[in-house]
């Protein structure tokens, strides 16, 4: 048989088989509730394995999405919001493995997007870390529910919450160049100038340091602030010119980076250009001023 991840994605052990379905998950149609369901049946929707894992992570980790489904109809919220022992829970594998119907299953029956498994990510930092614009989509906005079906409980999604790593969703999107992803984010309400939490960067940071001037010019369009600055005090120019990008600096500069600003070494961007006069013609001197504004130099 071909071999499936299970919970422990990337871990090398082998998955568990899948216990007896109850007969509730083989009968069509399927109940809504486990009303009738007989103590063996409900043993087996309940049932956890050594490693943690309910039949629910199970059917979603052996791609069995009928029998999700099925758990997921039968089951009340808390027993569909069990982490495992990586502190995942089924949300999570199904971004991970990309099982739409599953996340809008567990999206309507109204299971906390926002735990966090053993690295601080919630399902959305998955769906931003794999790319995954469409499972973004579902945990961001959920499925217009029928007038006939009961509203799920409505857990806010925390879109600056950081994983252990200080990152918050945007972050990760902007680490990865996804503009359609960042842009996702942004239309469902995420700080476009949130400071992750290490260093204090900002996602205009982030996209500085990895040179995408694609990602830096939509920041600056969405309205990043340009001069952020880091806890080290580093503008977002002062990354831009200590990485001799002389590009991107000037996007910055004709945004209105202020480039006389000061980090904690007291350093302007200016000196960081020492000596890169390619650098140094997109900068103003600060030591040529008129009426205390700094005079730009120009060919």
């Amino acid at each position: 048989a071909e071999e499936r991840l299970d919970s422990s994605y990337g871990s090398g052990a082998l998955p568990e088989t899948l216990p007896g379905l109850p007969a509730a998950c083989r009968a069509e149609p399927l109940s809504p509730s486990p009303e009738g369901l007989s103590r063996q049946q409900l043993e087996a929707l309940t049932y956890v394995s050594e490693d943690g894992d309910t039949l629910v992570h199970l059917a979603i980790i052996h791609c069995v999405p009928d029998v999700a489904l099925c758990c997921i109809a039968q089951l009340p919220r808390e027993v569909l919001e069990i982490q495992n022992d990586l502190f995942q829970t089924p949300l999570h594998l199904a971004v991970y493995l990309e099982q739409p119907s599953v996340i809008q299953a567990l999206i309507h029956k109204g299971v906390n997007p926002g735990l966090q498994d053993r690295n601080g990510n919630t399902p959305l930092h998955l769906a931003c870390e794999q790319q995954r614009v469409q499972c973004a989509q579902q945990l961001l906005q959920g499925t217009v529910l029928p007038d006939d079906t009961a509203k799920p409980s409505g857990h806010q999604q925390d879109l600056q919450l950081q994983n252990w790593q200080g990152l918050a969703c945007l972050h990760i999107s902007t680490l990865k160049g996804n503009i359609q992803m960042m842009s996702l984010l942004l239309q469902s309400g995420a700080n476009i100038d949130v400071r992750e939490g290490t260093s204090g960067k900002t996602p205009l940071h982030l996209a500085v340091e990895c040179h995408n001037r694609r990602a830096v010019q939509f920041l600056l369009h969405k309205g990043a602030y340009v001069d952020a600055q880091m806890y080290n005090g580093c503008t977002p120019l002062h990354l831009a010119v200590g990485r001799k990008d002389a590009a991107i600096a000037a996007i910055l500069s004709h945004s209105g980076a202020d480039t006389l600003l000061r980090n904690m070494e007291n350093e302007t961007a200016q000196d960081l250009a020492d000596g890169n006069d390619d650098l140094l013609a997109l900068l103003p001197f600060d030591d040529l001023k008129i009426s205390g504004k700094p005079v730009v130099c120009s060919e």
